[in-house]
């Protein structure tokens, strides 16, 4: 089976239609969705709308929470909290009543699946170091664990004893080896790759793929503008960053 793994979409329709695309295109046999389907962007209801009916499993990030009024703005930046105040005035009562169930964390097909940590998953931890992957390691029991939050693709990989990590397109997983996948933002990537990011993972043949998508970035920054939200954020999604 291949699975097709989505996070921090971030209200980027145009980055979500052209992974959407790409995914079709790969073979993937389900999909799963890390969080964070809404922030930042100016296209909230319409990717979740989108993706309600094609992801096997879904998570909630932090931006969800605050948009449906459960997270305190003041861990947010500026730009952050006023486009969560605006995705909460905004969000229809479907789209929210869809949401609102989801879990934290879950189990999907052997593997743990989470937005942030799997350690504390409503805390909204980071994941950018040895130290912090070891730790989280001890979080979970499954050998794979598949994160987003960060925006910035990578794998940790541990035997137990040592933990290293890497950032290649490709990697075969080995037998006797755990890892944390960050599968990077579709919406609002922050590696210095401003397309689109998504990861597929190859059951079979384990091994997962950190695939990149370009998409209208201009038009994604337009809706941005329009909508009245912060200018950085229309600019940012062109850098990358």
């Amino acid at each position: 089976m291949k699975l097709a793994i989505l996070s921090d979409v971030h209200g980027n329709l145009e980055a979500l239609e052209a992974v959407l695309a790409d995914v079709a295109a790969s073979g993937a046999d389900e999909i799963a969705c890390l969080g964070d389907f809404v922030g930042y962007g100016a296209s909230p209801n319409e990717c979740v709308a989108r993706l309600e009916p094609l992801v096997a499993v879904a998570v909630l990030g932090n931006h969800d929470v605050a948009a449906l009024g459960r997270l305190k703005l003041g861990r947010f930046h500026s730009d952050a909290a006023t486009t969560a105040r605006w995705t909460m005035e905004r969000l229809e009562p479907a789209r929210r009543a869809w949401l609102e169930p989801l879990p934290y964390s879950i189990s999907w097909h052997g593997h743990r699946v989470v937005h942030a940590t799997p350690s504390e998953p409503e805390e909204w931890h980071y994941v950018l170091s040895i130290e912090d992957a070891q730790y989280e390691f001890a979080a979970f029991g499954e050998r794979l664990g598949f994160i987003g939050h960060s925006h910035v693709p990578g794998v940790f990989e541990t035997d137990g004893a040592h933990t290293g990590y890497v950032r290649t397109r490709e990697v075969s997983l080995k037998p006797g080896r755990r890892y944390i996948v960050n599968v990077g933002s579709v919406g609002q990537p922050r590696d210095g790759d401003p397309r689109a990011a998504w990861l597929l993972y190859d059951e079979p043949a384990d091994r997962i793929e950190h695939r990149r998508v370009e998409y209208d970035i201009e038009s994604a920054a337009a809706r941005i503008r329009d909508a009245g939200l912060p200018a950085f954020l229309a600019e940012r999604i062109k850098w990358g960053e």
